[in-house]
């Protein structure tokens, strides 16, 4: 009566808090998810939450199922990762480079939670690189890069972890705070602060700039998401960051943020892995535990 798949949904239902996402975290149409929920809801004989409830309101019968979700999910995954040690899959390097400086936040409780299941493994995230991360992952310098601007590379495969949405951060008073959404025309005048990097690597140039042939009045760097806010905070300039990297300053009242563009600026962020590692057990344990942790700890993300 039970399967594995249908405590998953109800896990993805309750942390996505609707049908539509719970519907892309576990990869299926909203239509076939529903039809999977009222499947089992007639099995059992009972409803298992409320509709049109927002976050869901589970029932008596879905939480009893919630919890048995949180007993039996966490051991088939240790299951998998103890057969895949008896198989002799185990070993392996993982040393990956980040080409997002805003990522630590997910990553670091990511690597935690991988060392802790998979201490054969060597994890090294090697700083100062004096070359390109990607052209050294398929050079097998390096074993997984995170970056969301894939290049075409023989040998490696980009493999999306979740979408995110660019938001400018403004100060509290600035003219730009009170709009719905600003235009590439409305940053002519701004002073625009970015992480040292290519602006060919930056979406608020490619996807949003470029294209309207506009560019800003001045563009100063920072090295630290922190340094950032205190100039947007101050008036010295605007940012645009993911909207996951804005949150505590957002709730802190620190800065406000404003959509780029009527729709939005969304860009994906992916783990690049050389294609002779992705079906090794330990790099597919890894690539699920950082979709997982990413959509715990991190808030305005969608699933790839």
């Amino acid at each position: 009566m039970l399967e594995l798949r249908h405590l998953r949904t109800l896990v993805a239902l309750r942390d996505a808090g609707s049908l539509v996402e719970a519907a892309e975290r576990v990869h299926l149409t909203q239509s076939a998810l529903s039809h999977q929920i009222k499947d089992l809801e007639e099995r059992l004989g009972s409803p298992l939450f409320l509709r049109k409830t927002r976050p869901v309101e589970f029932t008596r019968a879905g939480l009893r199922l919630l919890t048995l979700a949180e007993q039996v999910l966490p051991q088939v995954r240790m299951a998998e990762r103890d057969l895949a040690r008896l198989a002799g899959n185990e070993q392996g390097r993982l040393h990956m480079a980040i080409e997002c400086h805003s990522c630590f936040q997910w990553l670091m409780p990511t690597v935690d939670h991988f060392r802790d299941h998979w201490p054969e493994v060597e994890i090294d995230i090697p700083g100062g690189h004096h070359f390109d991360p990607l052209p050294a992952l398929a050079r097998e310098q390096l074993d997984l890069v995170i970056t969301a601007d894939p290049q075409p590379l023989p040998g490696v495969h980009y493999e999306p972890l979740f979408r995110y949405e660019g938001l400018l951060a403004v100060a509290r008073r600035h003219p730009l705070a009170g709009l719905p959404f600003v235009t590439p025309e409305d940053l002519g005048e701004e002073t625009l602060i970015t992480y040292p990097v290519e602006h060919s690597r930056l979406d608020v140039f490619t996807q949003f700039l470029d294209p309207a042939g506009v560019r800003p009045k001045e563009v100063r760097t920072a090295e630290l998401t922190i340094m950032m806010m205190q100039l947007v905070a101050s008036g010295r300039g605007v940012c645009a960051l993911p909207n996951w990297a804005l949150t505590e300053y957002l709730e802190r009242d620190y800065v406000k943020a404003v959509a780029l563009g009527e729709k939005g600026v969304w860009s994906t962020l992916f783990a690049a892995i050389r294609e002779e590692t992705r079906g090794a057990p330990w790099m597919e344990d890894f690539l699920r535990t950082a979709r997982e942790t990413s959509f715990a700890v991190l808030e305005g993300i969608r699933p790839a």
